[in-house]
């Protein structure tokens, strides 16, 4: 039985992931900081055999070694790790302290760091590593701030992973959302200015849900995506790849500058 360890269990995209990859017949190992929410993904998934739970802050210094540990003693090998846990309501670099800045590098890219060398010695060959990234580390975003740069930086560590491990048969690719519909990104989109970006400017006929993410992430985990290796795979609906605008924002009134 193959084994996922998916951060970031209890919010919208890790939960996803979660109940995603047990729908492939996986043992998964669901971590987050909400006890509660860890229990709704467990009773989702309703195998007690294939599921455990462990609720955790990913930026304490002994968390890693308590993830691995337990997916090791529980199953005995790890084949999958998804890092999804993120944090939002970023801002502009002006406007970014120095806590703010440590927060969101510790959570997005120190904690997935030091996870990924955590799970490596007890990786197989056909083993795979997946980073939750972002169109923020794609293309420029407004106000991504401390985001952005820890997205980016997951980037970096994504490509260094695949050129590093990918000769023991070990893959690592990431995953970059849009604006996707969850707890996290409810209260920006009833943000008038901010839904015009993504829906005016997103040649599709919807938002991204949290299944289209998890499908995603589920397909790299199988064998459709076994021979790719240090990708950034965007699933935003075309937003970030295309100029398009949508014929409300075209007939727009524009007031120039």
């Amino acid at each position: 039985m193959q084994v996922a360890i998916v951060t970031g269990a209890s919010g919208g995209i890790g939960s996803g992931c979660a109940a995603k990859l047990a729908g492939m017949g996986m043992a998964v190992l669901a971590t987050g900081r909400s006890e509660d929410r860890l229990a709704r993904v467990k009773q989702e998934i309703g195998d007690s055999d294939r599921v455990a739970a462990l609720a955790v802050d990913l930026r304490n210094d002994e968390a890693p070694r308590r993830i691995a540990d337990l997916a090791v003693q529980r199953w005995g090998h790890i084949d999958f790790l998804v890092n999804a846990a993120g944090i939002g309501g970023p801002k502009p670099v002006h406007e970014t302290d120095d806590e703010s800045l440590d927060h969101f590098l510790d959570v997005m890219l120190r904690a997935p760091f030091r996870l990924i060398r955590e799970v490596l010695p007890h990786m197989r060959p056909g083993s795979a590593i997946i980073n939750v990234t972002s169109t923020f580390a794609v293309i420029g975003g407004l106000r991504g701030g401390a985001y952005s740069a820890a997205k980016g930086g997951l980037t970096a560590l994504t490509t260094h992973v695949a050129c590093e491990y990918g000769a023991r048969g070990i893959r690592c690719n990431a995953v970059a959302p849009g604006v996707i519909q969850t707890p996290m990104t409810e209260d920006r989109l009833r943000d008038e200015r901010f839904r015009r970006i993504n829906v005016e400017m997103t040649p599709h006929q919807r938002l991204g849900t949290v299944d289209d993410v998890a499908s995603t992430v589920a397909f790299l985990c199988s064998p459709g995506g076994a021979f790719i290796n240090g990708q950034t795979i965007v699933v935003d609906g075309g937003w970030s790849s295309t100029k398009y605008l949508s014929d409300v924002a075209l007939n727009s009134e524009w007031k120039p500058r």
